[in-house]
């Protein structure tokens, strides 16, 4: 594969023993993309040179759309001539006229078939319109159109939560053909954010077996993120099994997988490098490997001994540093120290061992929030201590979360206005009931659903923050044009996102920042938010305030940090874990259900106190005490390479 630089953190092994599948592992989701859309391009013009046709498998969702934009590029910018290609589609929801929003014929058609050369009878996407009566035949020809176009010569891949590949759900066999398929309540729920909520999506699907994809010559398989991170630790190192059909592919004599450094991130290679081959032995790849060991023989840190490193493959870190006794000591201090109950630093106090500076004494503080829940569900507990121990906290909510607002909570909030607004201007105090629904629909229509979904999920954010001490002067909301756009697709990061995020850190000049890194957020506003803070911090390097700035990355709505990453640990008592909870319940629209809850059937505050309730028992299982709960946070250093 044509590619950029592989991404290879410290310790790592390019070959691992635990891997069924070859993999390529790179630093950024445009890298992978850049290499598999190259690859693609040297296959269509290798068939050109010889005067045959290019058979490609397409596959839709968000992983392959990078894929498509750079095919796009090399074909506007580079010459590349998609005349001698072939293309088939995986899959179709069915259901599905091919103009609807959500239609594969019109994703293809958007992101790549509108912008190429392609012929349009060569193009191959399932019809989501068959007749019920006519959908085994339909299937069958599908089958033989591929056949008759001399089989597939490169078949790309995405994968879902639950292992599978096209639709092929588990319990899909390995020489199963195209077909209609039932869709798993997992992928149904990974696709409510393009159906505006999981009872609009469909039940069923037509897709290309896994015996139809294995019979491609050339297979690529591809996933970005945290929340792939899983479901690829099974599929490459776990053994072929029909609960997971992209395990299949381990019997595919020319597959590779290609990754971002986040979705290859639970592989043994980079959780436990150690298993696989020698290790540099920094300091965080110790604290690493003795909480890896700590609860792999479940003993406290101060209780393992030489026998335990040697027999669970970590002799070399003793013979690099040891005796037992000097490791655990040394790693024990290095998480002890992580623990403090002031966030925004201990004022007259030795602070050269603690995870924040003591001076200045009060500090400036600017939390940045993707939706206006993300900062009481995330580090609420850590938000009510910096407010109760008098540091100046700003709160910024980066969009408005109006996407996440059923459309019954905005009629009832309509409603309510409109009734109040009647009682206030009437004489008696009510209107004949017809005139008012007559009123009522006309003044509704008028009304931008958007927006007032915003005005209630401000409402609820204020609500929140007024309940934990903030003055609303304190509150700020940006509004970020790429999620402004009034439908679930959002526009990418732009200038104006940043700049706006930048003129507040101009503005408030803080000591801390504080960013949601939880990247696992299915619907991806997390990582553009993300990318946002620190590209506008970056762009603040030259100014003074800057230089005193520590910027702490927390996660909690979708995610935790692991242990080894986490470098202040901020307990939360039994009672400001109330008042976090609290705060929660102020974002009522948000509250039993949100419209795109995940996979995760908890309501967030639970998820939120699970989480933190199992990050303290983590810490108390490695010796450190015992606390009801506690919130994580990982430091961003701008002078290095940092990542999640």
């Amino acid at each position: 594969m044509s590619r950029s630089m592989p991404y290879q953190p410290p310790g790592a092994h390019t070959i691992s023993k635990f891997e069924h599948l070859h993999l390529e592992v790179f630093d950024q989701p445009q890298q992978g993309s850049a290499a598999i859309a190259q690859e693609i391009a040297d296959l269509i013009k290798d068939k050109q040179a010889k005067n045959s046709m290019c058979v490609l498998g397409l596959a839709t969702g968000s992983s392959p759309k990078s894929v498509y934009k750079e095919l796009i590029r090399l074909h506007k910018e580079e010459g590349l001539s998609f005349k001698n290609v072939i293309t088939f589609n995986l899959d179709e929801y069915y259901p599905m006229k091919p103009d609807a929003a959500q239609s594969y014929v019109k994703f293809m058609k958007e992101n790549l078939f509108d912008h190429i050369n392609i012929p349009v009878g060569q193009t191959h996407v399932p019809d989501g319109l068959v007749a019920a009566g006519e959908i085994e035949a339909y299937c069958q020809a599908y089958e033989q159109q591929i056949s008759d176009a001399g089989g597939l010569d490169l078949q790309i891949l995405g994968i879902g939560r639950t292992g599978h590949i096209g639709f092929n759900e588990p319990g899909s066999h390995i020489n199963s053909q195209t077909r209609l398929i039932t869709l798993d309540p997992l992928t149904k729920s990974d696709a409510a954010n393009d159906f505006e909520g999981q009872d609009n999506v469909p039940l069923k699907a037509i897709t290309m077996g896994v015996g139809t994809i294995l019979k491609a010559k050339r297979i690529i398989m591809m996933a970005w993120g945290d929340a792939k991170a899983q479901v690829i630790q099974k599929t490459v190192e776990e053994l072929p099994t029909t609960s997971r059909p992209a395990s299949f592919l381990q019997k595919h004599n020319n597959t590779t997988v290609v990754l971002d450094h986040q979705a290859a991130g639970k592989l043994v290679r980079y959780q436990s490098p150690w298993l696989v081959g020698s290790c540099h032995w920094t300091q965080s790849m110790m604290k690493r490997a003795v909480i890896w060991l700590s609860s792999k023989v479940e003993k406290a840190i101060l209780k393992l001994t030489d026998a335990d490193y040697n027999e669970n493959g970590l002799n070399e870190l003793l013979l690099a540093h040891g005796p037992a006794y000097n490791i655990n000591i040394d790693v024990f201090n290095q998480i002890q120290r992580t623990i403090t109950g002031w966030p925004g630093g201990k004022p007259n106090v030795d602070d050269g061992n603690r995870p924040e500076r003591a001076e200045p004494a009060r500090k400036k503080v600017l939390i940045f929030s993707p939706h206006p829940d993300d900062d009481v569900i995330s580090m609420g507990g850590t938000l009510i201590r910096l407010k109760d121990q008098e540091h100046d906290v700003h709160v910024a909510y980066q969009t408005s979360g109006s996407l996440a607002v059923f459309g019954q909570d905005l009629e009832r909030h309509l409603q309510f206005h409109h009734d109040l607004m009647a009682l206030i201007t009437s004489k008696n105090g009510s209107e004949d009931d017809e005139t008012s629904k007559s009123n009522y629909t006309d003044w509704s229509n008028k009304v931008d659903d958007f927006q007032v979904k915003a005005l209630i999920r401000k409402s609820e954010a204020l609500a929140a923050l007024r309940y934990i001490g903030l003055e609303d002067d304190h509150v700020h909301f940006l509004n970020m044009p790429f999620y402004e756009t009034g439908r679930v697709d959002k526009n990418p990061l732009g200038t104006r996102d940043i700049s706006l995020v930048r003129q507040l850190m101009k503005e408030i000049k803080p000591h801390q920042i504080y960013v949601a890194a939880d990247l696992a957020d299915p619907h991806g506003t997390h990582r553009i938010c993300y990318d946002a803070v620190m590209a506008a911090f970056a762009e603040c390097q030259t100014e003074t305030w800057a230089d005193d700035c520590y910027v702490w990355m927390y996660k909690g709505a979708w995610q935790e940090w692991d242990l080894t990453d986490i470098d202040m640990a901020v307990p939360v008592s039994p009672e400001e874990l109330n008042r976090k909870r609290q705060a929660i319940f102020k974002h009522q629209s948000q509250k039993d259900k949100a419209p795109f809850p995940g996979t995760d059937d908890r309501e967030f505050w639970q998820r939120a106190e699970d989480r933190n309730r199992a990050t303290a028992i983590q810490y108390d299982l490695l010796g450190l005490p015992e606390y009801e709960a506690i919130e994580g946070f990982s430091r961003y250093f701008p002078t290095k390479d940092n990542t999640e």
